[in-house]
């Protein structure tokens, strides 16, 4: 893992791609796939994409960040990804989805 992606490093950039509701991509330094850091939602447990409400909560993260600066501080690494605080506007993600009445629901937790 980059060091810039290590545990409390800060890292930006827009969201380029939403996998569901609990995982993106942001690109730092450009677009190419080299620059795309995968991110798990650290604050958010969101429904699996084929659980009830899934697709819905996959669609209300997009809506919310897609194409967005967002700023990140990197946790701990969670198979390909990184688990990250992610914030827009100074607001978590979390947060967001929470007010945007997205039910938590994932695996873990």
């Amino acid at each position: 893992m980059p060091s810039y992606l290590g545990k409390g490093k800060t890292f930006s950039g827009p969201v380029t791609y939403v996998g569901d509701a609990d995982s993106l991509c942001v690109a730092v330094g450009g677009r190419a796939p080299e620059n795309l850091v995968e991110v798990r939602v650290a604050d958010f447990y969101g429904p699996e994409i084929n659980a009830p409400g899934g697709r819905d909560g996959k669609a209300t993260l997009e809506r919310i960040v897609k194409d967005r600066h967002v700023v990140c501080t990197a946790g701990r690494r969670s198979y390909d990804r990184v688990v990250a605080t992610c914030r827009l506007g100074g607001v978590t993600i979390g947060d967001l989805m929470r007010g945007a009445g997205v039910e938590e629901g994932g695996n873990g937790r």
